[in-house]
């Protein structure tokens, strides 16, 4: 009987994994799991939820999963929070066309959050760094609410704050502010967090050249390499070379999350909903359409007969004093996708609503000349003189009014013919005088763009009106995170906002954020309240882009001087 000896392959290929090994690759995916489950928290902040205080520990959870990688990690996990946040969040994108355009643009977002994850990667090494990082994030905010095709600044940090703590600050500087706060918040808990175990751990703060400095690899927390540059001596048990260091990084790291909420406490006198200029009794129509998706104007004249026979009804309630009477009426955009200027039965129509209410009343329209693009139009309709006003909206949609790059797109899409003739943009800025009261426009689209909104009130409007149709969403959570934007819009500028959609959710919000009305979905109504009208102006309205310019410039500083140690580092290495 005869043994064989079989070698052993030094190289372990034939030996099963050990329970090390599998934990070892298992832990390559926290931090990318980390960073897509920070983009939902952040998702999940927005309405309908009124779960806005879940951006705090979305910012918390992305400062540790960023923080000490190098630069293109910081861009990879960016993307994937990117990701986690803007695919549900913009969903309902797709409810008409299908997935291929809502992946398309959650991707092309996504990748100004990736280009946010490689900047906070980088100044993450600086001192104070919550305070860098929070500038990075809105450094991205600014650049994609700006290219390409003029921006989209859906998903703005600010637009899910309606409800939380934080709102007073869009009176100070907007909703660059607003945002910068609660990312700093959320920063610096993490990092108030990661400055208490370091302390308790070893007796001691991270100094520059430690965790501040050190690039730790892949799986190895800050923490961790402040424990090792500390010197524990593991055999006896005793430290060696330790030294305890200031208060000061754990006290700066507090400060990013008392200074955000105390200066929130500290803008509340500016949050006024008082009547400065007396009062309007205002009248918001939703019609509802007789069918959803994008053929819902195939019946266009039925949705100008629906929002004509609201306003009649009211009418007969006025004089029937079951309802007040309204200072002046405002439907929604694509309330008329008729043109009553080519087309006198949609005229007369009109004018036999506005007639029997009697007020000034805003039509919202589809103007067609014989040649040119088409135009999204706003008209005053006097009840003696007809159509006296039009505000042309002036941010029509990508892919939505108008087709950038249409035989390129219809690659990929069929649905881009949908839109066969394409809107153009208008110039002027609209302020309509309604019986007196100086009321600014900006129609759906407009609301996310903080200068569509500011230039209206800069302009002398006393209340803001954002007509809108989300008829084309269905039943998607668009509606309210538009309704979000106008509660920010009405803290920011200090103005009554009403809300008229064709098929809801219309609104009215006091100059504070407040909801003082509402109309359920795909319900006809009207709303008839008394709102505050105000005319002077918060330090937001007053400032308008230099809050973001100067946090721009913070964010710009904090990349230059890290690139600056980086480079000195490399330097004295090669030394």
């Amino acid at each position: 009987m005869s043994a064989t000896i079989t070698p052993v392959d030094a190289s372990g290929a034939d030996t099963a994994p050990t329970p090390g090994s599998r934990l070892s690759r298992l832990r390559r995916f926290v931090r990318p799991g980390a960073a897509l489950l920070s983009g939902f928290l952040l998702y999940l902040s927005f309405p309908p939820r009124p779960l806005w205080w879940l951006a705090l520990p979305a910012f918390a959870l992305l400062g540790w999963t960023l923080r000490g990688r190098r630069l293109r990690a910081g861009f990879g996990l960016g993307y994937l929070a990117g990701l986690g946040f803007l695919m549900p969040l913009l969903v309902w994108t797709g409810e008409e066309v299908g997935a291929g355009p809502w992946l398309a643009l959650a991707a092309v977002e996504a990748l100004f959050v990736a280009v946010a994850g490689l900047g906070i990667a980088a100044v993450s090494r600086l001192p104070l760094w919550p305070v860098f990082a929070a500038a990075v994030w809105i450094l991205a905010e600014a650049a994609r609410a700006r290219v390409p095709f003029g921006g989209f600044p859906w998903g703005k940090i600010a637009f899910g704050q309606a409800d939380g703590i934080f709102l007073p600050l869009a009176a100070v500087g907007g909703t660059p502010v607003l945002g910068f706060a609660v990312a700093l918040c959320g920063f610096g808990l993490y990092e108030t967090y990661r400055q208490i175990q370091a302390r308790r751990a070893t007796g001691t703060e991270p100094g520059p050249g430690t965790a501040s400095g050190t690039d730790t690899t892949p799986g190895t927390d800050a923490a961790t390499v402040a424990d090792t540059a500390t010197g524990a001596d593991s055999a006896s048990g005793t430290r060696t070379g330790a030294r305890t260091s200031p208060r000061g990084p754990l006290v700066a790291a507090a400060l990013a999350v008392l200074v955000p909420v105390t200066g929130a406490l500290a803008a509340l006198p500016l949050v006024d909903d008082s009547a400065e200029d007396g009062t309007a009794t205002v009248a918001a129509v939703q019609g509802n359409v007789p069918r959803l998706g994008f053929d819902f104007n195939a019946q266009r004249r039925a949705v100008l007969d629906n929002h004509a026979a609201r306003t009649r009804e009211l009418a007969e309630d006025v004089k029937a004093g079951r309802a007040p009477q309204p200072d002046f009426v405002l439907w929604p955009e694509n309330s008329s996708d008729i043109d009553p200027y080519a087309n006198a039965d949609a005229a007369d129509v009109i004018q036999g609503a506005v007639r029997e209410i009697g007020v000034p009343t805003v039509v919202g329209a589809v103007i067609a000349p014989e040649t040119g693009k088409l135009r999204n139009t706003l008209i005053e309709w006097d009840p003696d003189r007809g159509p006296v006003a039009t505000y042309d909206k002036r941010h029509v949609q990508p892919f939505g009014e108008y087709i950038p790059m249409r035989p390129f797109v219809r690659i990929f899409n069929s649905n881009v013919d949908r839109v066969s003739r394409d809107f153009g943009a208008g110039t002027k800025i609209g302020v309509f005088d309604l019986a007196g009261t100086k009321v600014g426009l900006a129609t759906c689209y407009e609301a996310a763009f903080d200068w569509a909104v500011r230039d209206t009130v800069t302009h002398g409007a006393q209340l803001i009106s954002v007509p809108s149709n989300n008829a084309t969403f269905g039943r998607s959570e668009m509606t309210y995170q538009q309704l979000a934007m106008s509660r920010v819009r009405a803290v920011e500028h200090s103005r009554s906002v009403v809300v008229p959609v064709t098929s809801g959710v219309s609104a009215i919000i006091r100059p504070d954020g407040e909801i003082v009305a509402e109309t359920k979905m795909f319900t006809p109504d009207v709303l008839v309240e008394k709102v505050p009208l105000r005319s002077s102006l918060t330090p937001a309205t007053r400032m308008g882009t230099l809050p973001e310019a100067l946090l721009v410039a913070l964010a710009a500083a904090g990349l230059g001087w890290s690139a600056f140690r980086s480079v000195r580092s490399r330097r004295t290495r090669s030394e």
